[in-house]
């Protein structure tokens, strides 16, 4: 290969944390994933005695890669009946297996990569708290700046050691494709990517400035594509499957007079989502959509829509922002405030495969009659 040593364990690193995971037999969880520890060559004098030693990778196209890792794998197999615990490739550096700690190891979601876009706000906090609970190792990110510095930090006070924070700008393909390095040189791979990055505008369409509009189209339809295609060419490298969760919204089958830029662009998110179902599907990715309405906030966190729209309903329906609040819950058919942590029981819904679903959406609304799929 041409490349590199670091840029050489980024390529083989996925590659080989999809050959080490465990097959479970299951239709629904077929493999048991590894974290790998990325040492770089000056760690490989630890590899220890457990460890397979390739003195060389001899393509630099990732199914000869694939080819030559599992032959190599399956030759240690063969020679001492259980896989190695690390893989040594040349002068790239060491990957080795990283155990679970004791209390995560009957978590659901352990040794899983998680990777949650835009989280810096009410729905993303909800969804990394409820992924870290169930045991995922979680990429936080979103802008460069201090809410995504805040984010991380908190996190890291109950889970220090399975947190990390990567700014991605979901917007520049390049920064897309460093964000998922970032995260493979930290565990060596993703498992589930949940897309949550997106923004909003209040504006009739026949005063709607087109800067504005492309503005979203760039976050919430562009910024979505970018992901889905880094996430798809890494799920089918690392060759286990994986998850993927879009965070659409109600205004997908009930938009909103006022709201048609936040609308039209979330609408082609999902359809985005859609079709991503239908051309992952052979590689045992899944992909499914949930779609809240109202959240207004989770603990501390604030969400960066209602930041935007809300001073403009209040004034709107003459309402202060906790009369706003009352208002949506009780236009939903259950009277209840939904908020960040529904959505990510909705996520790990999906996550966590209760089911064999792809292609398919959770409403997150306290039930609306105007936005039941049609």
């Amino acid at each position: 290969m041409q490349s590199s040593n670091a840029d050489q364990l980024v390529t083989i690193a996925p590659i080989v944390r999809g050959l080490l995971a465990n097959a479970t037999g299951s239709p629904d969880l077929p493999y048991s994933p590894v974290i790998l520890n990325f040492l770089g060559d000056q760690k490989a004098e630890e590899a220890g005695e457990r460890a397979l030693h390739v003195d060389s990778i001899e393509s630099d196209d990732p199914e000869k890669i694939r080819e030559q890792l599992r032959a190599a794998i399956d030759g240690y197999v063969d020679e001492h009946g259980l896989k190695p615990e690390a893989v040594c490739v040349g002068d790239s550096g060491l990957l080795r297996i990283s155990q679970p700690a004791a209390e995560d190891a009957e978590l659901p979601l352990r040794n899983k990569v998680a990777l949650i876009t835009g989280a810096a706000g009410a729905i993303g906090y909800g969804i990394c708290v409820g992924l870290l609970e169930k045991g995922c190792h979680l990429a936080v990110s979103d802008l460069a700046g201090e809410k995504l510095d805040s984010l991380v930090d908190d996190l890291k006070q109950t889970w220090a050691g399975r947190v990390m924070g990567v700014a991605i700008d979901v917007t520049d393909k390049a920064c897309v494709t460093e964000g998922f390095e970032s995260v493979i040189r930290m565990w060596g791979g993703v498992d589930i990517v949940v897309i949550n990055a997106g923004i909003a505008m209040v504006s009739q369409l026949k005063e709607m400035d087109l800067e504005a509009f492309r503005k979203l189209e760039k976050v919430n339809v562009e910024g979505a594509l970018l992901t889905l295609s880094e996430t798809g060419r890494h799920f089918i490298t690392q060759g286990t499957g994986g998850d993927i969760i879009i965070i659409s919204s109600k205004n997908v089958p009930s938009p909103g007079a006022g709201f048609g830029a936040y609308s039209a662009t979330k609408a082609a998110c999902h359809q985005l989502g859609r079709i991503a179902s239908l051309e992952l599907a052979e590689y045992g990715v899944r992909v499914n959509m949930v779609a809240p309405d109202a959240v207004f906030s989770e603990g501390k966190y604030k969400s960066g829509l209602w930041e935007e729209i809300g001073p403009g309903r209040m004034r709107a329906r003459g309402l202060d922002e906790k009369e706003l609040q009352a208002y949506y819950r009780d236009r939903n058919l259950l009277k209840i405030s939904v908020t960040g942590r529904h959505v990510a029981n909705a996520v790990l819904f999906f996550a966590t495969r209760q089911t064999p679903t792809t292609g398919a959406t959770i409403p997150v609304d306290g039930g609306l009659p105007d936005a039941t799929p049609r």
